[in-house]
């Protein structure tokens, strides 16, 4: 599903390197819940977009469902995505468009026959306890549903991978907890999930299998 082998992304800061990740290698298997845990900067979202190639490595290898990730062409870095769903911390959302507008937009850019739009909207707006929300703008919405209309949005293409870039982050503890286990029930659907996180006790919680990030260096996987 995934693995990466020696992989390294390094930035040019003026004239200065900086590694922002070193020497990585892992895998994870398909239907695997991975726990990537480490402070702010620690290289986590560096390491999702090398993932689904908003970056490329500046050294290694990285297969993503059976993808050679950084010698893809333009057309199948767009097979990929299909096949991948991302989640942020700040949801970005559409401010001008409703939650169903949102999460058919993604739907109809990966070309979805348009009688299979509504229905597919609304169930994932009805997985994540949105459906009577469908209606509403961005900033008619609390974070918890902010985040819920994003999980919506990237379950709706029924991917295969589920990437969470520190989706509670923004979070208070009740909210953060329903995003979570509607993140469990997408894996309990059979969807391969590697969910980022700063919060320690957030990590142990989910007792899942944890990859310790920490100054770009993987330093632990656990469990």
């Amino acid at each position: 599903m995934i693995e990466l082998h020696r992989v390294w992304k390094v930035f040019a800061v003026g004239p200065v390197k900086v590694p922002a990740l070193s020497d990585v290698s892992f895998r994870v298997a398909k239907g695997e819940f991975v726990t990537l845990h480490g402070a702010s900067g620690a290289g986590k979202t560096t390491l999702l977009r090398l993932l689904y190639r908003e970056e490329l490595p500046t050294e290694g290898e990285i297969e993503v469902l059976d993808y050679d990730v950084p010698a893809l062409r333009v057309r199948e870095v767009a097979e990929l995505r299909r096949s991948i769903g991302v989640v942020f911390q700040d949801a970005k959302l559409l401010p001008g468009r409703t939650v169903y507008e949102n999460v058919a937009f993604v739907l109809r850019v990966l070309g979805t026959p348009r009688r299979e739009i509504t229905p597919r909207v609304f169930d994932a707006l009805r997985a994540v306890g949105l459906s009577s929300r469908a209606q509403a703008y961005p900033a008619q919405l609390s974070q918890g549903e902010a985040q819920r209309a994003a999980l919506a949005r990237a379950i709706a293409r029924n991917p295969l991978l589920l990437l969470a870039d520190e989706p509670t982050g923004s979070l208070d503890d009740t909210m953060a907890a329903e995003v979570v286990d509607i993140v469990k029930d997408i894996w309990a659907g059979g969807t391969t999930v590697l969910f980022a996180t700063h919060q320690a006790r957030l990590a142990a919680a989910l007792r899942q299998r944890t990859l310790t990030l920490v100054g770009g260096r993987l330093v632990k996987d656990e469990g």
